[in-house]
């Protein structure tokens, strides 16, 4: 059994783990006390399981050391029947399987040709038996693993309570154990995002009697607005837009800023202490010291390059060998099918542009009023829907594209192969999810020109603007309903699509059977009847978290209520997740791992990107910056140094210029001559820019405020993103990656188990000598 390498327990029975316990300071001890005295109240540890139901995982006093049959004598074995668990019998079946040889020749070794070649139809480990039983688990216990993983884990009852991760792990094995525990820490580290979130939020709320723009926005009855499109679209009052003006200060208001730092330092705090929790898991379930094997060269690398082959330099056998120059092409050309992947979705996105400046003239000349007065909505809302369902559509093709690449690289090593498939997915997949709210976020709005002198698509469609309250509701429509969309999506595809599919399997079994239906099946086939698990393992659950990882932090400074969303939608992902792998999938394969892989590397540059759009967001699709400048600048407290409420009057006025309907290009110029306002024709309307009024020297040329306000969202760009990433680092350097009491245990445990190995060989020995001499055997130069 030497090819295992998989950590056992063993241990000496003579020792016992001894650990330093920290000093107890008098002060710190009646704090406890007090504190003792208050959770008297309170139910004791309601998220904790109860641990009378999980007989099975009591923690020993036992270490742990890698398996070895000439050290059997060092391992403690109460039942050779269950000295290995069943993760790890199955793990030692499946390697056995891989690699005997089952006919004569050179490639008739291992079950996966089998199963390629359709001479088994699946190969997979057992479930321990049934999930339910009659009777209750609280008083006949539970009948086994997979039964107690139902009640305890997968069951919605427990929602609340803390994941079992110790039992995950011994019946799914370390790889899936560590999905669920970095999906329970980033679901727990949501909770103080989503509070501060919900408080922005609030905030708003509370506010919104206060703030001065609104006002200004929902009294400006006297401003008639220019058309936001060509010939359909009316003169408006400023004041017809005070609900959207309202809104708006819900999620763009004094503490916007504070809360886009706090998530950018939030992502670097998750990151550093889910390596601490790492560290801590590793450590419990001995992964600290593993290192997987080498790994074999994949069947397709082989079967491609046998031809060619050179030394290997750690097993020095001869093995398949890739040309650089081969590769290098290859490389070349999986780069371009990306390139290519990414210029369509730019394309669907450029549809969706050309979508709302057609529809927002055809919503303009609705006959509903309520559409036609909110045509804008209406156009944002309909191409939001649209696009999700482009997105779903690509993602499809997106698939079977990085499949091909991938195929097509020739990756040396599945773990080579996963990680290449894994970084394309994720590229096609963000891309495809994020670029139209990248357009909204950056470009709508920002380069439509002037009444008068619009720039248009191809000469013909005027560019869509923002509504006069601004762009940022357009962004919140869009994360909010792209998030709520997509997370119900997934929801339903990941339990609804295995539910339906092992109902309609039961449904075929039954018809086949016949009278003999009500028979019961051996387990093997209960399992075969279930659903296999994806063909790329945890690839879909991990996608899935990390996009919406993104959505929570890239953008999260013009929708504060993302965290809370991802927060609500993680507390159902982790009980479906657990349902799912329990009732509705075939027992995957138990492997381990000592990390979450490529995916962390991910994390971190979505992180860094999040800084790095929120500044972007916060100077240049908000207000903020605008107001700002305002109040220190040209408001009635200029070079007061004060910038309250009182100081933004007049702030509306001054952003917004005039323009002479005049002015007005033939395309452009409206069909209403305005007299429904003033019943005359109106000679000027108002639009939101910095622009000098038709009369002057250089008619509607930038002013003196435009450039600096422009000059004040660039040094605020540079200042947040510097301030945020030097504090970000910092934290960094100060949160250690192992906590200093694991530390210490791991070199105390280290430091007996060489004591206890040296007493434990001196016994045997001691042992082998008396033996000896039993038997007549001893020599006078023996030693010792």
């Amino acid at each position: 059994m030497g090819f295992l390498l998989d950590w056992l327990h063993f241990c000496c029975s003579s020792r016992r783990k001894i650990y330093y316990l920290p000093r107890r300071y008098k002060f710190m001890s009646r704090i406890d006390k007090q504190i003792s005295r208050f959770r008297r109240w309170l139910p004791k540890k309601p998220m904790r399981l109860d641990k009378e139901t999980l007989p099975d995982l009591e923690e020993n006093d036992c270490y742990t050391a890698p398996f070895s049959q000439q050290r059997i004598h060092h391992f403690i074995i109460h039942n050779k029947d269950t000295f290995f668990n069943n993760a790890t019998r199955s793990r030692i079946v499946h390697h056995i399987l891989q690699r005997i040889k089952y006919e004569e020749g050179k490639n008739k070794i291992g079950l996966n040709r089998l199963l390629t070649n359709g001479s088994y139809e699946a190969a997979f480990p057992l479930h321990e038996g049934s999930y339910r039983s009659k009777n209750s688990i609280r008083t006949h216990g539970a009948e086994n693993h997979r039964h107690l993983l139902y009640e305890c884990w997968a069951s919605w009852g427990v929602w609340y309570k803390y994941q079992p991760l110790d039992l995950v792990r011994r019946y799914f094995g370390e790889k899936i154990g560590l999905y669920f525990a970095w999906l329970g820490w980033y679901t727990g580290m949501l909770f103080p995002a989503a509070f501060i979130g919900l408080f922005v939020f609030l905030y708003g709320v509370i506010t919104l009697d206060h703030c001065q723009v609104s006002k200004e926005v929902c009294q400006a009855t006297d401003i008639i607005m220019c058309p936001v499109c060509d010939k359909y679209c009316p003169f408006m009052r400023l004041s017809d837009s005070c609900v959207y003006a309202k809104v708006t200060h819900l999620f763009d208001n004094g503490a916007t800023v504070f809360f886009a730092v706090f998530m950018a330092v939030w992502a670097t705090v998750f990151l550093e202490f889910w390596k601490r929790r790492r560290a801590v898991i590793a450590y419990d379930w001995d992964l600290i010291d593993w290192e997987e094997e080498e790994e074999e060269i994949r069947p397709q690398f082989e079967a491609k390059y046998s031809k060619k082959e050179r030394m290997n330099p750690i097993s020095g056998k001869p093995e398949p060998y890739q040309a650089f120059a081969d590769k290098c092409s290859r490389l070349i050309v999986s780069a371009s099918g990306i390139f290519f992947m990414i210029c369509v979705v730019i394309a669907a996105v450029f549809g969706i542009v050309i979508y709302r400046v057609v529809t927002v003239s055809t919503f303009a000349a609705f006959k509903w009023a309520l559409i036609r007065n909110n045509s804008q909505v209406a156009t944002t809302g309909t191409a939001v829907c649209i696009n999700f369902c482009i997105i779903m559509l690509l993602n499809v093709l997106y698939e079977k594209v990085a499949l091909l690449l991938t195929n097509l690289e020739q990756p040396r090593t599945e773990s080579e192969w996963e990680n290449s498939f894994t970084l394309k997915m994720f590229l096609f997949q963000f891309v495809n999810l994020n670029s139209s709210t990248f357009y909204i976020a950056f470009f709508l709005g920002r380069f439509t020109g002037h009444p008068g002198a619009y720039l248009r698509l191809i000469n013909r469609w005027r560019l869509e603007e923002c509504h006069p309250s601004g762009c940022l509701i357009d962004l919140c429509m869009q994360m909010g309903i792209i998030m709520v969309l997509k997370q119900t999506w997934n929801n339903f595809m990941e339990l609804g699509y295995p539910l339906i599919q092992n109902w309609w399997t039961r449904r075929k079994v039954r018809q086949e059977r016949g009278p003999e239906r009500k028979i019961s099946f051996p387990q093997w086939e209960k399992d075969y009847n279930l659903q296999p698990m994806n063909a790329y393992g945890l690839f879909d659950e991990y996608l899935e978290m990390i996009l919406q990882f993104g959505f929570t932090t890239i953008f999260v400074a013009a929708f504060p209520l993302a965290p809370l969303l991802a927060l609500l939608n993680n507390i159902i992902e982790i009980r479906l997740d657990a349902y799912k792998f329990v009732t509705q999938w075939r027992r995957p394969l138990a492997s381990r791992a000592k990390d979450i892989g490529i995916w962390y590397g991910i994390l971190e540059g979505i992180g860094i990107l999040s800084v790095i759009t929120n500044a972007f967001v916060i100077a240049i699709t908000s207000d903020f910056i605008p107001r700002l400048v305002y109040a220190y600048k040209y408001g009635p407290c200029a070079g007061q140094g004060e910038a309250g409420q009182k100081c933004m009057v007049g702030y509306v006025n001054a952003s917004l210029s005039v323009f002479r309907i005049s002015d007005f290009e033939n395309r452009s110029e409206p069909e209403s001559d305005g007299s429904e306002f003033s019943g005359t024709p109106l000679k000027y309307c108002r639009y939101r820019d910095y622009r000098d009024p038709p009369h002057s020297l250089v008619p509607y040329g930038y002013t003196l405020q435009f450039w600096h306000v422009l000059a004040a969202r660039l040094a605020f760009i540079i200042v947040f993103e510097h301030l945020v990433f030097c504090i970000k680092h910092l934290i960094s350097y100060l949160i250690p990656d192992l906590p200093k009491d694991l530390r210490d245990r791991m070199r105390r445990e280290k430091y007996l188990i060489q004591e206890m190995m040296y007493e434990a060989e001196l016994e045997r020995l001691q042992k082998e000598r008396k033996e000896r001499k039993k038997n007549g055997k001893a020599h006078h130069n023996e030693w010792p």
